[in-house]
């Protein structure tokens, strides 16, 4: 039994080898939110595969959210989260629970976390540096924001410096004011990863990827073209929430950035399957 187990491994790690050195000295962004936050197990399956990676050469960023968190501290406070069009409602009241719980509380403890599994990370979010400048989506969403422009260099340094950047997505105002701004993790991911140069963006869900039956777990499709999008929604393959996600992937990949995935942050070490293994575990787009 101890032999066939360690040819299996032998196997697993003479197929991950060829990506791995693919990968090196490349960039990868992930978008860290869902189930894989919130799991113990599966946070720490994460950060593990995202530590592995770095330890190897591979330039790893990470974008977060913390919606539950967040969640969790408006109640402590006795505010009532609101959603419009499915994005947070964010007044001033909740702007400083969300900068307080993502910059202050969320970044610290995963950057903490990935340094007790062995990695370097440095927890940075978008006003540091003025990394992240945004102006309003809507004023009825109050302060949520469109990102404006991208500055990459403290992200830069800390990657040169073997570090994982840990981002939390609050944004400051243009030049000369003085607002902050709630930023989409996804849109963040996307945007970061096109100023970075990124080779690959993944995005971690809740789902399995792209199903063509969203009951059938069999009907993954593992690779699509950005040029089938319009296609998949058209006929409701794509729908809801992956509407916008897809359009992260999609803008990010016209940008220059090689490929985008989808993956199942629920399954153990998704990404080290989805980036080492033939097969893979999601839906990756390409160009």
């Amino acid at each position: 039994m101890m032999k066939i187990e360690k040819e299996t491994r032998a196997l697993i790690l003479s197929e991950a080898l060829p990506y791995i050195q693919k990968y090196s000295g490349k960039t990868v962004v992930i978008k860290y939110g869902g189930a894989a936050m919130t799991d113990p197990e599966l946070k720490k399956a994460v950060l593990s595969d995202i530590a592995l990676l770095s330890m190897a050469s591979v330039r790893m960023v990470i974008v977060h959210g913390g919606g539950p968190e967040i969640n969790g501290w408006l109640d402590k406070v006795g505010i009532e989260p609101r959603f419009i069009d499915g994005l947070r409602y964010t007044d001033a009241e909740t702007m400083d629970i969300v900068q307080m719980t993502l910059a202050g509380k969320v970044g610290k403890e995963l950057a903490a976390y990935v340094h007790e599994l062995g990695g370097k990370a440095v927890s940075l979010c978008g006003l540091d540096g003025g990394m992240m400048r945004a102006k309003a989506i809507d004023t009825k969403y109050g302060q949520v924001g469109e990102l404006v422009s991208v500055d990459t260099e403290l992200i830069n340094q800390a990657l040169d410096g073997g570090y994982i950047p840990v981002i939390s997505t609050v944004a400051s105002g243009v030049a000369g004011t003085h607002e902050v701004y709630n930023i989409n993790a996804d849109t963040a991911a996307s945007a970061l990863a096109v100023a970075l140069g990124a080779k690959r963006l993944m995005l971690l869900t809740d789902v399995a990827g792209i199903l063509t039956d969203k009951d059938d777990p069999d009907s993954l499709i593992s690779q699509m073209s950005v040029s089938e999008i319009p296609s998949l929604v058209q006929t409701g393959v794509i729908q809801g929430g992956m509407i916008p996600k897809l359009a992260c992937c999609e803008e990010a990949i016209r940008r220059g950035v090689m490929a985008a995935h989808i993956i199942d942050g629920r399954i153990p070490h998704s990404i080290l399957m989805e980036m080492l293994t033939d097969g893979g575990v999601g839906t990756m787009i390409t160009n």
